[in-house]
């Protein structure tokens, strides 16, 4: 019995000793590669970002590596980095024709002598993989980018938000029954009281998120959910929580209190101190389109040295699972309704016969409100377009700061910005540049 329990013992330690030479040899190996290498990244990266390894690079890292450059409005997908003495070459996931066809209605916009915004800032991704495929803004009276910016009012936007804790906590669909007292768009306490009389408004919930009904998502807030469910799902949509991105993205803000006006009024987005930047209105709308994964965004495919070798590459991280699908795919059937029969109604109009946009499925939500100054309003739009008979996806976010005279609103370049996506051939750059340098050559041939 002491021979068996003996071998038992030197069985287990040999099984131990070899899972663990294998791992020995690859450390090894790696703590070689970074002695030989170790000389020309000290060269070519700062010393503060540099890991143990360059997979260790991060998006803070990046942000480091960039500093000043601003990541919006730019003109090539590539663009260069002197650090040290050193070239970095830098490959981001713009799509060029759609980027250039935004700044160019930007530069008319500026023009303009009267309904010219004081701000505005359209940002476009893949809601799947987070890239970037647009952004671009300017703020006539700040030199600050407005892409990522989050010193913007939410508005009615966070209805986004509550109406799916509302689908997944009250078991609510777009064919749910609300009730609600007074004006669509007040907010006032007495119509936050659950009471049915001869003036009462019976509207269905797709109709109450289609229309931006303030009391029922108010009474959603105070009566339904409460402080502790609104925070659960603020915090799953990426509010008050870290966004990393390859530039310094600050946190959207969302508080609230146990009082129940202020529960409503953060519900229903009728306050001015829930903030968002239009970088994270992309992806929340990204969310509902990506069945409820919220993916974290990224503007930088990869970066390379002189010699090829790779930086850093960026990745698909998922911040959260936000929703369960089931649940997205209510709020995108609520998203849809605004387009056709709500607040989105007008500047979508006859999009069914539109040669692009009859193509796809659409859905978005809007927001309004005028800023703390009351000199500027609000206009927001963030929503997703996708091809029925396709792959192809975006979701967008578009805010416009109005100042004396309405100009063009979200709406309208939302739709603008679909109808040139979609309305482009699939042809990347490298394709186009490889087809020109083809033709070339069949001429002087």
């Amino acid at each position: 019995m002491k021979k068996k329990a003996a071998r038992k013992k030197l069985l287990k330690r040999l099984s131990r000793l070899l899972f663990f030479i294998p791992l020995l040899i690859i450390a090894f190996y790696a703590v070689s590669l970074s002695l030989r290498d170790g000389s020309r990244l000290q060269a070519s990266i700062p010393p503060t970002i540099l890991d143990e390894a360059l997979s260790s690079i991060t998006k803070l890292d990046v942000q480091s590596l960039i500093q000043d450059k601003d990541l919006a409005n730019i003109r090539n997908k590539r663009f260069d980095l002197n650090t040290d003495g050193k070239v970095l070459h830098v490959d981001t996931s713009i799509d060029m024709d759609l980027q250039n066809y935004i700044l160019d209605q930007f530069e008319r916009t500026k023009k303009l002598t009267r309904g010219k915004p004081r701000y505005i800032a359209i940002v476009v991704l893949d809601p799947e993989s987070g890239k970037v495929l647009a952004m671009a803004g300017f703020d006539s009276k700040s030199s600050i980018n407005p892409c990522i910016s989050t010193q913007y009012p939410a508005a009615s936007i966070f209805k986004i938000v509550t109406a799916a804790a509302a689908v997944e906590k009250c078991g609510l669909n777009a064919h749910s029954g609300m009730k609600f007292n007074g004006g669509k768009y007040t907010l006032y306490k007495r119509q936050l009281k659950d009471k049915t009389n001869k003036h009462t408004n019976r509207i269905s919930f797709a109709d109450s998120f289609a229309q931006s009904v303030n009391p029922v998502f108010g009474k959603l807030g105070s009566l339904n959910l409460g402080k502790t469910t609104l925070e659960k799902y603020a915090h799953s949509f990426g509010f008050n929580r870290d966004i990393h991105f390859e530039a310094p993205l600050a946190k959207s803000a969302m508080s609230l209190s146990d009082e129940p006006y202020n529960l409503a009024e953060i519900a229903c987005g009728f306050n001015r101190d829930t903030l968002l930047s239009p970088l994270h209105g992309a992806l929340l709308s990204g969310t509902i389109l990506n069945d409820g994964q919220f993916i974290e965004p990224s503007i930088i495919d990869q970066i390379t040295d002189d010699d090829g070798q790779i930086i850093y590459t960026g990745r698909i991280h998922q911040l959260s699972q936000a929703i369960r699908p089931e649940t997205s795919s209510v709020i995108k059937k609520l998203m849809a309704s605004t387009i056709t029969r709500g607040t989105g109604r007008k500047s979508f109009s006859g999009f069914r016969k539109d040669p692009v946009l009859k193509k796809l499925n659409i859905g978005g939500k809007t927001g309004s409100i005028y800023n703390k100054d009351h000199d500027v309003r609000i206009d927001w739009f963030v929503g997703f377009a996708e091809e029925k008979n396709g792959s192809r996806k975006v979701a967008l976010s578009v805010l416009v700061g109005h100042e004396k005279y309405i100009g063009t609103k979200a709406c309208k370049y939302a739709r603008m910005v679909m109808k040139q996506y979609f309305g482009t051939p699939i042809e990347t750059n490298d394709t186009k540049h490889l087809l020109a340098q083809h033709d070339q050559d069949q001429h002087h041939l």
